[in-house]
């Protein structure tokens, strides 16, 4: 009987490393070549809590997912906020960027664990141009409209908070991100980027075709520039909210995908 021991043992371990398990293993976020870190960075008029239900299906998988608080204040702040957090990763992580997030992980995503960067309905300058730059020679979006104070930071209108950022939520979700809004720093959308990340780095992108906040030409420009894999699906500008599985399913793809470049 204790001569089967050894045998079983083999057996057991041949079907722990078998390749069913192994995909099985990668697909979850565990093993492997797979990243294994995901760092959320919010966009404008929003904070990080938006990104809740792609931190469920994402930490579901098996990933350990952060989420950046951008202070909004300036491009410098948010890219500092977003470096606090890369500094904290354990290993190579996916930068994932929604909206003026895109611009920000532009420029943090140099950061050296950064294996890969998905952009979320996301602007992506170039080196040397501003966020502003991004929206020259594009049809303009009369649904999405922003109110800017007298110490010049941005609000959206709230008449028009459903129709332009979040018209596939309910009156309840779109009430209550219309009321939390997160205001920007204008003069963050003139300042020129350092960096291009997106240069040396793998790019993803998910482009939401129903976005009232950018020329759906402004969108599938800019991801084909930077040479993103590109998904498109069906959903407002806070597709985040409302298509949380194919957000995260490009996230699990980047993940995966960059894994293997990296081996």
């Amino acid at each position: 009987m204790f001569k089967l021991i050894p045998a079983l043992l083999a057996t057991a371990l041949a079907a722990t490393l078998s390749p069913a398990t192994q995909a099985h293993d990668a697909a979850s976020g565990g093993h492997g070549t797979q990243v294994k870190n995901v760092v959320l960075v919010h966009g404008a008029f929003a904070d990080g809590a938006g990104w809740r239900p792609v931190y469920d299906t994402l930490t579901a998988r098996g990933y350990r997912v952060s989420i950046v608080q951008n202070p909004l204040t300036s491009l410098a702040d948010d890219v500092a906020a977003t470096k606090r957090v890369l500094d904290r990763q354990d290993g190579p992580a996916i930068l994932v960027g929604h909206s003026w997030g895109g611009t920000v992980i532009t420029e943090a995503g140099v950061h050296d664990k950064v294996a890969g960067l998905v952009y979320v309905s996301a602007l992506a300058p170039d080196a040397g141009e501003t966020t502003a730059q991004q929206y020259k020679g594009f049809a303009p979006t009369p649904e999405f409209v922003i109110e800017t104070s007298a110490d010049g930071y941005g609000f959206i209108s709230p008449a028009k908070f459903k129709a332009g950022f979040a018209h596939d939520t309910s009156d309840a979700d779109a009430a209550f991100l219309r009321d939390s809004q997160v205001p920007i720093n204008m003069s963050a959308f003139g300042t020129p980027l350092t960096n291009a990340a997106w240069r040396t780095k793998p790019s993803w992108a998910v482009i939401a075709t129903e976005d009232k906040a950018f020329d759906q030409a402004m969108l599938i420009h800019m991801a084909e520039r930077i040479e993103a894999r590109i998904t498109k699906v069906s959903a407002s500008h806070a597709v985040f909210m409302t298509q949380p599985k194919v957000v995260a399913d490009t996230i699990d793809r980047a993940a995966r995908e960059a894994g293997q470049q990296a081996k």
